[in-house]
């Protein structure tokens, strides 16, 4: 089943422990370095627009792509809330189009894992690059294999709140590095009444040789690599890591 239907009416509920104003100060930290302190940003896999609406509160403006229609009706809804300028796109990021380019590219989340293949990964940082500015900057995320090997693992992950509650089945294969998940939901519609959704997601992990090589085929230089909300190099057990790479082709 598609990914993210169902599922995007409690996403927002179950990651609740995600602290994503800290998450956007360090990604804010990070683009000012780089002399990005207000523009146009892409947020590329934007979910249910919490982080691009924190980053539109930062002063930039915000422009949110996701292919998950379900998951921008709630960004919609929180843009409106906000009073935002934000502009929020139904696309694929395999096959995304701008009116124009932007000053940096975000995705987090990890967003990228759902990438299946390296051709594609090519085919996304290919087109990053081509609305990117002269120079902007790529920042993203991605869950290592470490985490998808020795976390998740063929482990089952279940939680239960007052109105809804999950069962994630989890499944990796070191051989394709894909690693599925199949999730149950059970979300209360009534008194006495919950209704049953299914989903299978499936993500892949990459080492960063082959980021770095899928980067440079895109016309993209990698800058660097950081264990998630750190400036620390990539570690064996990093769980999330962050990559920055610049246009360098224009």
């Amino acid at each position: 089943m598609e990914a993210y239907t169902s599922f995007a009416q409690v996403y927002d509920l179950f990651m609740d422990n995600i602290p994503y104003s800290v998450w956007c100060d360090y990604i804010t930290s990070l683009l000012q370095e780089y002399q990005i302190s207000d523009g146009l940003i892409l947020d590329l896999g934007c979910g249910t627009g919490t982080l691009t609406e924190e980053l539109a509160k930062k002063g930039y403006d915000m422009i949110g792509i996701d292919s998950s229609p379900d998951m921008l009706e709630i960004a919609t809804e929180k843009h409106l809330a906000a009073d935002s300028s934000s502009l929020y796109l139904l696309q694929d990021m395999r096959e995304f189009e701008l009116y124009g380019t932007v000053k940096g590219v975000v995705s987090i989340c990890d967003s990228i894992n759902y990438i299946l293949t390296l051709q594609e990964l090519i085919q996304v940082f290919s087109l990053v690059s081509n609305y990117l500015d002269p120079q902007g900057i790529f920042l993203f995320d991605l869950n290592t294999e470490y985490k998808y090997h020795t976390l998740l693992a063929e482990n089952t992950i279940a939680e239960t709140r007052e109105d809804s509650s999950f069962i994630w089945e989890n499944y990796y294969d070191p051989d394709t590095k894909i690693n599925e998940y199949d999730l149950t939901l059970f979300i209360k519609e009534r008194e006495n009444l919950y209704r049953r959704y299914t989903e299978t997601h499936y993500q892949r992990s990459y080492s960063l040789k082959e980021i770095q090589t899928a980067l440079a085929q895109a016309g993209l230089a990698f800058i660097a690599a950081y264990d998630a909300f750190s400036r620390e190099p990539v570690k064996e057990n990093s769980e999330r890591i962050y990559i920055i790479a610049r246009e360098c082709k224009k």
